[in-house]
C-alpha cells in the first residue's frame, strides 16, 4: 500500500482536496495516509464495500478504547449513547426507535413551512454584498431542526453555537481550546435538553422529542441519556452537513450559471462537493479486502469525497453535470449507518435552492469563495453574494 503525506490543514489542500484524491486513487483502492496513520479507501466500489462490511464498524474495540482526560468527559458522555458510534444490538434498537419518529410523512409535512421560512429569510437579504451562509444557509437547517424537535426557535442561536463547538472535535485542526469549548457546549446542550425533555414528559406535543419519549422497541424506551444524545446527534449531524452542502452547492451553481434546481441537480450537488469527506471504521477481526490484510483494532478511513469523484463510477467525474445519472453517491454513508436524515437533507436542499433562485434570479458572486480549515468536513468560510 503506497504511503502519502498530506497535511489536512494545508491551505492548498483545503481549497482543492480532489487533486490529492485523484493522485492517490491512481494507486488502487487504498493508500496509507501518513498524517492520519491510517489506510484510506478512495475508490467508489471499495468505499461502499467497507461501509457495508459487518466485519468493521464504528464502535471502538475494547482494547483500543482511549484514556479520556477528565476535562473532555462531558463530550464523550454524549458520544457514548450516539447511534453513530455504536453497533448492534444497541445501534439496532436506537435506530429503530428514531425511525419510528423520523417518518417520511413527518418530513414531507415540513415542506410548506420550510418554503415559507426560505421566503422569510430572503425578504431580509441586503441588496449589496452579504454572506449567504449566515443569512440563509445556516438558519434554514437549524430552524427546521428546532421545529422538528419542538424546541422554540428563539433558542436557535444557542443550538447553533453548541453544535459548532461540538462538531469541531472531529476537525484536523483540533486543539486544547477546541476540546474545552466542546466540553462546555456538551454540558450546556445536555442541561438545556434535560429540562426540555422533562417539560415534554409532562406536556407532550406534536414534535419529535415527544414522539421519541413515547416510542418503544421490544418494550424498551429511550433512556434520558439516549434521548439527549439522539437530539444532539440529529442537530449536529443534520445542521453541519446541510449548511456546507447549501454553501458549496450555491457556489458551484453560481460559478456555472445553473439556476434550474431539479432532483438530479440536487444529487449532483451532493456528489460533486460533499460536506463530509472522511468516515472511519474499526476492524473487528483479521481480514483481507482489496488485496490488503488488516488486523483487529486497525482503523480504515472511507474518503467519501474521493469515492464521489471516481472515474470508474462517474464519467468525467470532476465536471459538474446537473443532469447526471449514475450510481448512488457516498455522501450519506452506507450500510447500517446510512444517514437517517438523508430524506430531510434532500428536501431542505431542493426547497431552499428552488426558492432562492426563484426569488433571486440575478444572484451572483460578490467575492472569491474560500473553503475553511474544517477537514474532514468541507465547507466555505463565507459566501459573499449580491442580487
Amino acid at each position: 500500500m503506497k504511503r502519502y503525506s498530506q497535511d489536512p490543514t494545508d491551505p492548498a489542500f483545503l481549497q482543492d482536496p480532489y487533486t490529492f484524491y485523484d493522485q492517490t486513487r491512481m494507486e488502487g483502492d487504498f493508500f496509507y495516509w501518513q498524517d492520519y496513520q491510517m489506510a484510506c479507501a478512495v475508490s467508489h466500489q471499495m468505499v461502499h464495500a467497507i461501509l457495508r462490511d459487518r466485519r468493521m464498524g464504528r464502535q471502538v474495540p475494547s482494547e483500543r478504547a482511549p484514556d479520556i482526560p477528565p476535562l473532555q468527559q462531558p463530550f464523550y458522555d454524549i458520544e457514548a449513547h450516539s447511534m453513530l458510534e455504536l453497533e448492534a444490538p444497541r445501534h439496532t434498537r436506537l435506530r429503530s426507535l428514531v425511525l419510528r419518529a423520523f417518518t417520511s410523512r413527518t418530513i414531507s409535512n415540513l415542506e410548506p413551512a420550510m418554503r415559507q421560512l426560505c421566503h422569510d429569510l430572503i425578504d431580509t437579504f441586503d441588496d449589496g454584498p452579504f454572506d449567504l451562509l449566515t443569512a440563509f444557509a445556516q438558519p434554514v437547517p437549524v430552524i427546521i431542526i428546532c421545529r422538528l424537535l419542538g424546541v422554540p426557535e428563539a433558542h436557535a442561536p444557542d443550538l447553533l453555537r453548541w453544535s459548532n463547538a461540538m462538531v469541531a472535535m472531529y476537525q484536523a485542526r483540533r486543539t486544547r481550546e477546541i476540546e474545552d469549548a466542546a466540553a462546555q457546549a456538551s454540558q450546556e446542550f445536555a442541561a438545556f435538553l434535560r429540562d426540555y425533555i422533562a417539560e415534554r414528559r409532562k406536556r407532550p406535543g406534536d414534535d419529535l422529542i415527544s414522539t421519541l419519549i413515547a416510542a418503544e422497541e421490544a418494550g424498551e424506551k429511550l433512556s434520558e441519556a439516549e434521548l439527549i444524545t439522539t437530539c444532539i446527534l440529529l442537530l449536529n449531524a443534520g445542521h453541519e452537513a446541510t449548511v456546507h452542502t447549501l454553501g458549496n452547492g450555491v457556489k458551484t451553481l453560481l460559478e456555472r450559471g445553473v439556476t434550474q434546481i431539479t432532483d438530479a441537480a440536487v444529487e449532483e450537488i451532493i456528489r460533486y462537493d460533499p460536506p463530509l469527506h472522511m468516515f472511519t471504521r474499526w476492524v473487528y477481526e483479521d481480514l483481507e479486502i482489496g488485496g490488503h490484510h488488516f488486523k483487529r483494532g486497525d482503523q480504515i478511513a472511507c474518503l467519501l469525497g474521493a469515492a464521489n469523484r471516481d472515474p470508474n463510477a462517474y464519467p468525467d467525474p470532476n465536471r459538474f453535470d446537473p443532469t447526471r445519472s449514475g450510481p448512488k453517491n457516498a455522501s450519506f454513508g452506507g450500510g447500517i449507518h446510512f444517514c437517517v436524515g438523508a430524506p430531510l437533507a434532500r428536501l431542505e436542499l431542493r426547497v431552499a435552492l428552488q426558492t432562492l433562485f426563484e426569488r433571486c434570479p440575478s444572484l451572483h458572486l460578490a467575492g472569491s469563495p474560500k473553503y475553511a480549515d474544517l477537514y474532514h468536513f468541507h465547507g466555505l468560510e463565507q459566501l459573499l453574494v449580491a442580487r
